[in-house]
């Protein structure tokens, strides 16, 4: 079947299709309401209408929303229909809701083989119990063994005057690097304890690749503690990896198995002792190792169409209308993957079927409010968020308005399921005047603006969903998350809570319609988050990155551009 023309009569056969499904799950009155017509009270979000969104998109019937699944797809005719219902247009410059793009799918299979050669024998390695890959594909083939060269963390930065290539000649070699990077407490080197862009796997990934490497080996730094458990490593990567079909092809890149770390450095002029020494005394080495390797693999592959959904109301200002604010909510997940427990669905109830349901609702009240926002509204819906950003980055490659007329982004990624909350946290807050206005947007309904706590999110947080795209692009970007001031919680117990979800629920198929939602708490935080798009939609100014953060010459250059 040929996905994506948003016809009517498509959508309904569609909408017929999931009933259907959902019949035999039992849950057939809850999609009844969904697709009626009866709408709750205008301008008032809607606990009811969050539920039922939630409810329908976690529903089995949508098998996890994978990138490419039918269900997935599903997702999208329902998301472009409600629009459709609420009188929200797509923007003049589409012919309908859907901005469809080619992917790309691969997923190794068992034959696949990863050897590394010492001198005297060879050894085989094995696929998920001694490593994992970052990328699948054909590109990745190394028949014949090659060098392996360590280099420290991989990093090139020259604002730090640092380079772990200067000393090694990498060309058609393998790198072995750290994760992390060098460990600072001068805010001026590496900014202190914050981790910096160089510490990103991808971005190291690439500087392999520019160097003239064949290929990258991540080996666990000493001191990450974040990697120490393979199992979580391992189940991150169980599932097909997908690219934009057009993108360039990667070469391959590698986790190992911190365990087999130390046989990288067998014989060779420093050891992985060694190396962890280097690390404590920050005077990290690189150096050419004895092994060498070469990869041969075996592939499932399929190239496909995903859509992202847009929506648009236009502002109420003749000047300021041409201006837009982007909101945006990734409406796919892991889809259909590794049986825990029998379950093989990783429905994503809270991640993020809750963001669209709440994207959804402060759509519908926005479009049904007597008082329309001064600026334009864009409600972004984008694909392909677990599998590495992919809607993101191709809308911000092929915006639908000017990169350089939308003001802002906010994104949607979870939305408080726990209880009312007193505070909320700005994920990004602090890198533009984003944050100032936020605290502003909050006073009228004395909701505290928090700073993100260390020992419940970690600092690289607003790297992890993505506004990271749309800030790459330029946009000044925030997510809204709920703080730790709970209406009946203390703060402590909101974090147990919040690390208990995480590790026993996030990324598992029990993600799911069993859990415990309190959707007042959902209505609340999905208030707040409207209040401030509306005060932003209608601000005189428009926000802007603090100097010399990573995203402000991709600004200036939007405008010098006019992208």
């Amino acid at each position: 079947m040929k996905p994506y023309f948003c016809h009517i009569n498509v959508l309904l056969r569609y909408c017929n299709q999931i009933f259907s499904t959902i019949v035999a799950s039992g849950t057939a009155v809850l999609l009844f309401v969904s697709f009626t017509h009866a709408q709750p009270v205008l301008n008032a979000i809607s606990p009811d209408s969050i539920r039922t969104h939630l409810f329908l998109l976690g529903d089995d019937a949508f098998e996890g929303r994978g990138t490419g699944s039918q269900g997935c797809e599903r997702a999208a005719f329902y998301i472009a229909g409600k629009l459709k219902l609420y009188g929200i247009n797509p923007p003049s410059s589409m012919a309908d809701y859907f901005q469809s793009f080619p992917l790309h799918g691969s997923a190794p299979m068992e034959e696949t083989e990863f050897k590394l050669f010492a001198p005297k024998d060879s050894y085989t390695l094995r696929l998920q119990e001694d490593y994992v890959l970052y990328s699948a594909g054909a590109q990745t083939f190394i028949p014949t063994s090659v060098r392996l060269v360590f280099v420290g963390y991989g990093i090139v930065a020259p604002e730090y005057d640092y380079n772990d290539y200067q000393s090694v000649d990498v060309t058609n070699a393998i790198v072995v690097f750290l994760s992390g990077e060098p460990d600072s407490e001068d805010d001026s080197y590496f900014d202190g304890k914050r981790p910096t862009v160089h510490s990103s796997f991808v971005v190291k990934q690439k500087t392999a690749f520019a160097r003239g490497a064949k290929g990258s080996i991540l080996i666990a730094s000493p001191s990450d503690r974040s990697m120490d458990d393979w199992y979580e490593q391992q189940r991150h990567f169980l599932f097909e990896e997908v690219r934009l079909l057009y993108a360039p092809s990667e070469n391959l890149n590698i986790l190992l198995n911190a365990k087999l770390a130390p046989f990288l450095f067998t014989d060779a002029l420093y050891s992985y002792t060694d190396v962890v020494g280097f690390e404590k005394k920050r005077t990290m080495k690189s150096f050419v190792l004895t092994l060498r390797a070469a990869f041969q693999g075996k592939f499932r592959e399929r190239d496909f169409l995903s859509s992202n959904i847009i929506g648009m109301i236009e502002g109420s200002d003749p000047v300021l209308k041409n201006s837009y604010l982007l909101l945006s909510a990734h409406y796919d997940h892991l889809g259909i993957g590794p049986a825990v427990e029998g379950d093989s669905i990783y429905n994503g109830a809270f991640d993020n079927a809750s963001g669209v349901a709440a994207l959804l609702e402060i759509a519908r009240t926005m479009v049904q409010s007597a008082v329309r926002p001064k600026r334009s509204l864009l409600f972004v819906f984008v694909t392909g968020e677990e599998r590495g950003f992919l809607g993101s980055q191709y809308y911000c490659l092929n915006p639908t308005v000017p990169l350089h007329k939308t003001i802002a982004n906010i994104n949607i990624d979870g939305i408080s399921l726990f209880e009312n909350i007193h505070s909320v946290i700005g994920v990004g807050a602090e890198l533009s005047t984003l944050g100032t206005r936020l605290k502003q947007s909050m006073k009228p309904a004395k909701i505290l603006v928090e700073e993100i706590p260390s020992d419940l999110f970690r600092l690289e947080q607003f790297r992890n969903s993505d506004q990271f795209m749309f800030a790459q692009a330029g946009i000044p970007s925030i997510l809204i998350t709920e703080g730790l001031h709970y209406e009946h919680s203390s703060a402590s117990v909101g974090i147990a809570r919040y690390i208990s979800w995480s590790e026993d629920r996030y990324h598992t198929p029990f993600d799911d319609l069993t859990q415990t939602m309190d959707f007042q708490a959902a209505s609340q935080h999905t208030a707040l988050i409207r209040q401030f798009a509306f005060d932003l939609a209608n601000g005189s100014s428009e926000p802007s990155w603090y100097a010399r953060t990573p995203f402000q010459s991709a600004r200036v250059r939007s405008f010098s551009e006019k992208r």
